[in-house]
Formats: C-alpha cells, sequence, structure tokens
C-alpha cells in the first residue's frame, strides 16, 4: 500500500490565493499502453516531465492545480481487486494518512487540519470496480513561531486543498489518480474534474 500511496508534496507554497480557475476548454486522452491506464485531463493542461509520478499535468494558469497517476511495483505487489484496500471507507482512511505523512513539515508552528469528505464505489462502462476518494487538508502555520509571547504568534492559513483519488487494479497492481486542486478553485471546476476522475481506466497489458 505504501508504494502505490506514496506521492510528493506540490507547491508547497499556498498559490490558492491567488489562483484563478479557467473556463472548461475541453480534454484530451492519455493512453499508456506499457502501464495499462487511460484518463482524459483538461486540453490546456501541460505535461511535467521529471516529477516523479509515472505520468504528472498541471494546470499553467493555476499553479496549485495538477493530476498525476502511480502505480505500485509489479515485482512487490499482487492486488487482485480493489477490495484487498478494504471497504471504500477504509481506503479512505489509508489515503488520508498517507496525505498527511507526506506533509509532514520540520517548520516549527505548522499544523494540518484535514477530513474524509466522501468515499464511494463504482463499476464502470469497462465492468472494473473503482473506489473514490474525497479528502480536504489545510495548513496552518503562525508568523513568528519563535516568539515568546502566545499573542505574538499569529495563526494563518498557508493553504486550503481539496485532493481526489480514484483507485482501481489491473495486472496485479494498484493504480491511483490523484487530482490536487486549491478548494476556491475547486467550486469552479468541479465538473470538469469529475469529469477526469470519471474517465480513469485501468486496462490489461499483453505481454
Amino acid at each position: 500500500m505504501a508504494l502505490i500511496l506514496s506521492s510528493y508534496i506540490f507547491s508547497e507554497v499556498g498559490f490558492n490565493n491567488i489562483a484563478f480557475a479557467q473556463q472548461s476548454v475541453g480534454f484530451r486522452e492519455y493512453i499508456d499502453q506499457f502501464d495499462g491506464y487511460s484518463l482524459k485531463y483538461p486540453q490546456n493542461w501541460i505535461q511535467v516531465r521529471g516529477a516523479g509520478a509515472d505520468i504528472f499535468f498541471r494546470d499553467p494558469f493555476v499553479l496549485d492545480e495538477n493530476l498525476s497517476v502511480e502505480l505500485s511495483s509489479p515485482s512487490s505487489s499482487k492486488y487482485k481487486s480493489v477490495e484487498d484496500l478494504g471497504p471504500p471507507e477504509e481506503a479512505g482512511k489509508k489515503v488520508l494518512k498517507q496525505y498527511l505523512t507526506e506533509f509532514m513539515s520540520t517548520r516549527l508552528g505548522v499544523m494540518r487540519d484535514s477530513n474524509i469528505i466522501s468515499t464511494s464505489s463504482r463499476v464502470a462502462d469497462d465492468g472494473k470496480l473503482y473506489y473514490q476518494v474525497e479528502v480536504n487538508i489545510k495548513s496552518y502555520a503562525n508568523n513568528n513561531e519563535l516568539a515568546v509571547m502566545p499573542q505574538e504568534r499569529v495563526v494563518r492559513l498557508e493553504w486550503n486543498r481539496r485532493y481526489l483519488s480514484v483507485l482501481g487494479v489491473e495486472n496485479n497492481r494498484l493504480y491511483e489518480l490523484r487530482l490536487q486542486t486549491p478548494e476556491n478553485v475547486f467550486v469552479e471546476e468541479e465538473n470538469d474534474l469529475r469529469q477526469v476522475m470519471d474517465s480513469f481506466r485501468v486496462n490489461k497489458v499483453t505481454v
């Protein structure tokens, strides 16, 4: 589980305060025949190479908005179904726990506030079962963590993000689509982001 749910901290700086959502501009399809998955993504998003994930796209205008796909190792994982993670509620707890592990900070005075918004399962048109998990994480920090007097330590919101995950299993591997977006942008782009989630498919790899 740690292999697939290990990820990367994207855009640690709180860009959500200056994020401006773009109107829907249509979608492109990305197909990875070698690893066995496909998805649709907003056609104005750009691919970023060397970001660590199997594939990574980001919004060129909203710097804190991106998507990535991660896979468990074919040599060390033997998943038969996404139900190997337990019910959706248990999978959601694992997803959130991994996010919080990734966002652990060594800075003094940093706090994370998180909650699971929803977990669900669905059978897509390919006949396969997928889990969907949505979480919210807020990051707070005080402006003077070394101050002696409490009144000198003012806590401020650094960022407030929605994380959306889709989990599927094929080829004995666990696949995870991850979407990250500022909460204020999610409100405006929810329909497009849910279309991306619904488009994610895992496919049998033929050797």
